[in-house]
């Protein structure tokens, strides 16, 4: 009598009306942890892929050593700021480790036993989760532009953790399936996870990646552009970015130009200077003025390269040299004009964008002429100019005829037909490369910073593209993954045979698993609760009676039935403490 009132004493203090209710909040449980995949996927993309070391291989087989492998660049510093943030480093191992928690538990048949505040509090959490999630999608909407692009770089590497996964969930499904009595749930489990299997054993059909295609196919590498020179190396629209650009080995440097108040263009891309000068120092009342208001001579008086000292504007970036250290203190404000002259002398070609100056600018409706006058008065060869404005693009033309047109977006309506393309990396879908270059069409995509999505574009044969990081895709020999489709095709195929084989191998030992259960009537004993005594007494048991066979363990009987022949098992052996 007092073993059975300390079972049901046990029983009460276990909660055991969740027994019933195990299953879903299992799935409450995994899915909490899972939806942190979603914000993982971009974390693993965003991790920077290290150039190969010195090898004495060909460069073609050099190894690449991943440590994560994404993509292209929103602009300066935003991307790269949410990277920096150390939470970032905290979520993937967390989810992981909770997402191993839950299966464990869920394949042990062990309860969660949650207090009725611990569920409260679950469900909440997976509230704010997912307005979490949602929050941050409408946030980087750009970014899903480019999941399509994500997809086809990682797609053949996706289906096999996916076909993976099917494989690990076989045996909790095989479990349940033959724990179930009614005939309708089990054909209704039964077709469900078939069915996700079969998708995802054919998916396949519906994979297409650029980079799925023979060695001998592969197109040249794109040539680089330096966006705003090498911003991670030096200032952004200095000299010394426009030096830089040229030692990585790019071949067009990149710029936003403006117009000061006293007509002379000159580099900058933001509309206010505080950001990349010391304005705030030298004109303290006019830090809000826009950058067109200031005349060439007082832009000549800010400092434009201790702010990229003090504060890194990218992620990862490395630490300068003493000399470039010296060197990037002394950067000023460059005009278009000294920009021409040191583009000519380093072979550099020079494309740029213009911005409007404000309606009250002096120069309002003319800051086009303006541009094109210095360009022209700066006796530099007009093929080394890429002109990317729109305004005013037939009078150019016809005063600069060798100057290169650049052109922004396709145009059905143009009546010229363009020969440079310079378009975001997210349009390379709605592309047709093969097309464009039989129309002697060369492509341009901006901004590419990853290796994973370079290599994407260079599989799919574009020309050139726009980066911060030339240092790092100039190393780069060879595209991060290269998979002839024969190759791909039998590894589609050997994973599917082995997945399968292991699916029809997990239900027939469960089948016969079962059969043994209802032979033999033995249950698998459950997981105690770790006191001393109890773990002692376990420990005896086991080693006076004769080792149960696996299918033995696998007993289909409720939790607190299971803890109650646990129990009474082991009080029917008294421990004695030594």
């Amino acid at each position: 009598m007092p073993q059975r009132e300390d079972a049901n004493q046990q029983d009460s203090c276990s909660n055991t009306g969740d027994t019933g209710w195990t299953g879903p909040w299992h799935f409450c449980w995994s899915s909490l942890y899972l939806s942190h995949m979603h914000p993982c996927y971009w974390w693993v993309r965003e991790q920077p892929i290290l150039p190969p070391p010195q090898s004495s291989l060909p460069a073609q087989l050099q190894p690449w050593p991943l440590r994560g492998g994404e993509g292209g660049g929103i602009s300066l510093g935003t991307w790269e700021a949410h990277l920096s943030d150390p939470s970032w480093y905290l979520i993937p191992p967390t989810t992981l480790c909770f997402q191993l928690l839950a299966l464990l538990l869920r394949l042990c048949g062990q309860p969660l036993h949650l207090h009725s505040v611990h569920k409260m509090l679950l469900l909440l959490i997976m509230l704010l989760v997912a307005a979490g999630l949602v929050g941050l999608d409408v946030q980087w909407q750009q970014e899903w532009r480019s999941l399509r692009l994500s997809l086809q770089a990682t797609a053949p590497f996706l289906h096999i953790g996916a076909v993976a996964g099917i494989t690990l969930l076989a045996w909790p499904v095989a479990d349940t399936f033959y724990r179930i009595h009614r005939r309708g749930p089990k054909v209704l489990l039964l077709l469900l996870f078939f069915g996700v299997a079969l998708a995802i054993y054919l998916a396949p059909l519906c994979i297409s990646s650029p980079c799925i295609m023979e060695p001998r196919d592969l197109p040249p590498k794109p040539s680089l552009v330096g966006h705003r020179g090498a911003p991670m190396l030096a200032p952004e629209n200095t000299l010394m970015s426009l030096r830089k650009t040229a030692e990585c080995g790019a071949a067009v440097f990149e710029t936003d130009v403006m117009v000061s108040s006293d007509g002379i263009p000159f580099l900058m891309h933001d509309e206010h200077l505080s950001r990349t000068t010391d304005v705030a120092s030298v004109f303290p009342a006019r830090t809000s003025s826009h950058s067109s208001d200031f005349s060439c001579a007082e832009l000549k008086k800010l400092n434009a390269g201790t702010w990229f000292l003090e504060r890194q504007p990218f992620w990862g970036a490395k630490r300068l040299s003493d000399p470039d250290r010296k060197e990037a203190e002394n950067q000023t404000v460059p005009t278009l004009e000294e920009l021409l002259k040191e583009a000519a002398v380093l072979n550099l070609s020079i494309m740029f964008d213009l911005r409007r100056p404000p309606r009250n600018h002096t120069y309002h409706d003319t800051f086009v002429n303006q541009t094109l006058e210095t360009v022209l008065s700066a006796r530099v060869p007009q093929a080394m100019v890429l002109w990317l404005p729109d305004e005013d693009r037939a009078k150019v033309q016809q005063r600069a005829p060798r100057m290169r047109q650049i052109y922004g977006q396709q145009g059905s309506n143009r009546t010229e037909r363009p020969q440079f393309l310079n378009l975001p990396y997210q349009d390379l879908p709605l592309l047709d490369i093969k097309a464009l270059h039989q129309d002697n069409v060369s492509v341009n995509l901006f901004v590419v910073n990853k290796p994973w999505l370079f290599s994407l574009l260079w599989c799919a044969g574009v020309d050139s593209v726009t980066t911060n990081d030339c240092q790092l895709l100039q190393q780069m020999r060879y595209p991060v993954w290269l998979i002839p489709p024969q190759t791909y095709l039998m590894m589609w195929i050997i994973t599917n045979c082995v997945s399968t084989l292991l699916l029809l191998w997990t239900f027939l030992l469960q089948g016969r698993c079962k059969k043994e259960r209802e032979k033999t009537g033995k249950n698998r004993l459950p997981s105690p609760h770790f006191s001393p005594p109890l773990a002692f007494s376990l420990v005896t048991t086991y080693m006076s009676s004769p080792l149960p066979t696996p299918c033995s363990r696998l007993g289909n009987s409720s939790a607190a039935d299971q803890d109650q022949q646990f129990h009474n098992g082991v009080n029917a052996q008294p421990w004695t403490p030594t």
